[in-house]
């Protein structure tokens, strides 16, 4: 698949007239006032169909948003974290069912919470131990003290929970979080967490390399992920975009800006759910790569039965049989989740056009992707506007995408 752009859409079943709309939508959606800028890259049957930028990375310096603006991409690291994961999987270094206490003793006696009130949290002990496959899909308990929902929640703001935290290491957080209750029982309910920034450190300890570099120099940099790090290099902040959010107003206003920015310098702690920044070039490499069940360009860095069982839902139903809705860079009817990505299960359930078994996420800023092997279809959108349930634009890219699809 190459990422030049291909002008002949028609060849592999896509209808130019109706691609077209996508530019349009995005016009639309910068003239309104209502993102700054974004991008958005289409690649199906190995060729690129479609990859344009409008608007601005920065308003007030008036930079363009182009197709290689490096964004805070969030939660879209947590698919590559898994997939280191899976890498020392498949080294044999543990097993996915696997107590994930066996390499970090801290989370060897958990307690769940039951009940209570701030100045006494209830706890029962957990019924059995956290897995490696309960971190990776969100069934371990753990929660983020963001969600402002529950006590556990605020127990993890109190205590510093926080893997943005200047002042802490990898080590240390997740001794915290290993401290705190459990939202629930092991295995028994999905709950969107930090599970990731705890797999970041497992991959650290098995590994025996830092968390940042082990997912450099394994994933990373053999997937020519070139602009992709936990950082902006020097050389790449003219390039980077500011961060936006919706005022009381419904005004864009500055969240983080695009040169005074804590991205400017490697962090402290390199999160594994959510650290990394990219490029629209970059992440789609990387969604060429799962499309091509663990190979890109020659480099295989998964075997293709990992991937698909990656890919494939390990819950017992959707979000919403498991789930308390709470929060999700998905929606909970009809999407199940894998090893590190939801799942498509019921387009009708989830009431968005799609097919069963594509595999998508999203971040904070609003930036998303997902990849369709049915379809063999793969789309990036980036843009910078928290929180990610601000605006619909997801849900109407889907639309305007899979309309294009004429074959």
């Amino acid at each position: 698949m190459s990422d030049a752009i291909d002008g002949r859409p028609h060849e592999v079943g896509v209808d130019p007239g109706r691609l077209e709309r996508i530019d349009g939508w995005m016009r639309d959606l910068v003239a309104q006032g209502k993102l700054a800028g974004l991008s958005v890259s289409v690649a199906r049957r190995g060729r690129t169909v479609f990859r344009r930028a409008h608007g601005f990375a920065d308003l007030a310096r008036k930079t363009p948003f182009t197709t290689d603006t490096v964004t805070r991409i969030y939660s879209m690291t947590k698919p590559l974290t898994s997939v280191a994961v899976m890498q020392l999987y498949e080294e044999g270094r543990f097993q996915l069912d696997d107590p994930v206490s066996r390499f970090l003793p801290e989370f060897s006696e958990m307690r769940v919470a039951t009940g209570g009130n701030r100045a006494k949290l209830e706890t029962e002990p957990a019924r059995r131990p956290i897995t490696i496959r309960d971190l990776l899909t969100h069934t371990g308990g753990l929660t983020y003290g963001f969600m402002e929902s529950t006590l556990v929640d605020a127990l993890y703001r109190q205590q510093g929970a926080d893997f943005l935290r200047p002042d802490a290491s990898l080590a240390e957080v997740v001794a915290t979080v290993a401290k705190l209750p459990l939202l629930s029982q092991p295995g028994e309910a999905w709950n969107y967490s930090v599970s990731t920034d705890v797999l970041g450190h497992l991959v650290a300890v098995v590994s025996g390399r830092d968390f940042a570099d082990y997912l450099r120099e394994a994933v990373i940099a053999p997937l020519g992920m070139v602009d992709t790090d936990f950082f902006v290099r020097p050389e790449n902040l003219g390039r980077f975009a500011a961060n936006y959010v919706y005022d009381r107003s419904r005004t864009l206003t500055l969240y983080d800006d695009a040169v005074e920015t804590t991205f400017a310098k490697p962090p402290a702690i390199a999160g594994g759910g959510g650290g990394l920044v990219s490029t629209a070039s970059d992440y789609m490499r990387f969604c060429r790569f799962i499309l091509n069940r663990g190979e890109l360009d020659g480099v295989r860095l998964l075997g293709r039965k990992t991937v698909e069982l990656m890919t494939m839902n390990h819950l017992p139903g959707d979000l919403a049989a498991i789930g308390t809705p709470r929060f999700a860079e998905s929606s909970y009817h009809g999407i199940g989740f894998g090893l590190g990505f939801s799942v498509m299960l019921d387009p009708a359930k989830a009431q968005i056009v799609g097919t069963p078994g594509e595999v998508a996420w999203g971040g904070m800023a609003s930036t998303a992707f997902w990849i369709d092997p049915a379809e063999d279809l793969a789309v990036v959108l980036l843009t910078q506007l928290v929180p990610s349930s601000a605006l619909p634009i997801r849900k109407e890219l889907r639309v305007l995408t899979y309309a294009a699809l004429v074959d």
